[in-house]
């Protein structure tokens, strides 16, 4: 007997409704992986909220973050694996400058529900005279350009995240010497996304004070502290959500790299893990003897994109060939100083110079040049740096240059591109 046409269109129906819901909680969940604080503005948040209860589960079962959605937006509570990580972090931002963020939405949590940029920063002035930061020499007295540029950034941090929504004004002519006091901005308060800053189980406000930990790590570690059922699947859920968020956040999990139980579970299970968490991010899973990364071919969750355009990022490229090969020689990581990185980078300058900007070509450039690469390739996990050097990891070995291939732009410009093998 044959199927009737209508059925066969009902099926084909169903058939493409399902894909465009898997499609629809694919581009939410990638959306939450690059935006965990989430305003209704952004351009994925009605999708966020239409797949709000499959990604609540989805999130809970493989890496143990909580998702919270509602019409003011969305937090993914994604804590990562290394509170200790020293790549992770806003750009630009060292710990002074994450110190005035903090005092910013102290600020704003008891502001009215519009504010200016000169009221902010007088009342972070205000915050700032707290004996505990004295003490340990933190001042801001918005006096000068460089105080005056670090709220800016503040602000335009809190107005990406949608904490802060402007309303009139700018905060450009704020910096300058001679406008910054009669210039100012008026911002829209939005107190659900300010509350889902702090990605904490507990926030640091509950702790007495005599109770409170005293040192660094101990106090990273108490605002994670999540609850866990002592109980052996309660282990086994505690190994899979640390190895998923490493997988899901991180450029490469090397195998070396975990303790005896959560090597054993990762060597065992690595290959159905990395199924699940490919089918639902849209990923593509590298596996090696040394560990697994899972990649992103278009480059959108990746932070720091390798290959890509620009000086440091060309430069970045011949380095990492250079260590590859040098790991290819000894067939183990190997000491390799900033120095010898230098030195490459200035003999590379009568090949590539011509492509690079003119002041990556002046002489000592070059160390600063090595630095920059070096940081790139640190953030990438594709080596690992201490004080006497570096040291070329497993991964850098899947970087290798293709042919140098020279396009003409016009009749002045030329582009290199290089490919990877």
């Amino acid at each position: 007997m044959s199927t009737p046409p209508f059925h066969q269109e009902a099926r084909r129906i169903g058939e493409l409704q399902r894909t465009q819901q898997q499609d629809e909680f694919r581009r939410a969940l990638r959306a939450l992986l690059m935006r965990p604080l989430m305003s209704p503005e952004h351009a994925d948040f009605p999708a966020v909220r239409r797949q709000a209860e499959r990604l609540r589960e989805w999130f809970a079962r493989e890496a143990g973050w909580p998702l919270h959605v509602d019409r003011e937006g969305a937090r993914l509570f994604k804590r990562p694996a290394d509170l200790s990580d020293p790549t992770r972090g806003l750009p630009g931002y060292d710990r002074r400058r994450y110190v005035l963020l903090c005092l910013a939405c102290a600020v704003l949590e008891r502001a009215d529900p519009q504010i200016t940029l000169k009221l902010l920063g007088d009342r972070i002035m205000q915050q700032a005279t707290d004996p505990a930061l004295a003490a340990r020499g933190f001042t801001f007295t918005l006096r000068t350009a460089s105080e005056r540029r670090e709220l800016v950034a503040v602000c335009r941090t809190l107005l990406e995240h949608g904490v802060l929504e402007r309303v009139a004004g700018e905060e450009a002519n704020f910096v300058h010497e001679s406008s910054w006091q009669h210039s100012d901005a008026l911002y829209d308060v939005h107190r659900r996304l300010l509350a889902g800053m702090l990605a904490a189980v507990r926030g640091p406000s509950t702790w007495r004070t005599e109770d409170a930990p005293l040192d660094t790590e101990s106090r990273l570690q108490s605002l994670v502290a999540e609850l866990r059922v002592d109980s052996e699947q309660g282990h086994r859920d505690a190994l899979r959500h640390h190895l998923a968020r490493q997988l899901l956040d991180d450029p490469v999990l090397y195998t070396a790299s975990l303790k005896a139980d959560a090597q054993a579970y990762f060597i065992n299970q690595r290959g159905t893990m990395a199924g699940r968490l490919c089918e639902a991010a849209g990923l593509v899973a590298e596996q090696r003897a040394e560990g697994l990364a899972l990649v992103d071919e278009n480059g959108q969750l990746t932070d720091v994109a390798m290959p890509a355009e620009g000086t440091e990022a060309h430069a970045t490229l011949l380095v990492a060939e250079y260590l590859a090969q040098r790991l290819r020689q000894t067939g183990e990581p190997t000491l390799i100083t900033e120095a010898e990185v230098a030195d490459f980078l200035r003999n590379a300058v009568g090949r590539y110079g011509r492509y690079w900007r003119k002041s990556a070509r002046a002489p000592g450039a070059e160390r600063e040049l090595a630095g920059l690469t070096l940081d790139r390739l640190h953030r990438l996990s594709l080596i690992v740096r201490d004080t006497d050097g570096l040291h070329p990891l497993p991964a850098i070995a899947r970087f290798s240059l293709g042919q140098t291939e020279v396009r003409a732009r016009n009749s002045d410009t030329l582009s290199l591109l290089e490919s990877l093998t």
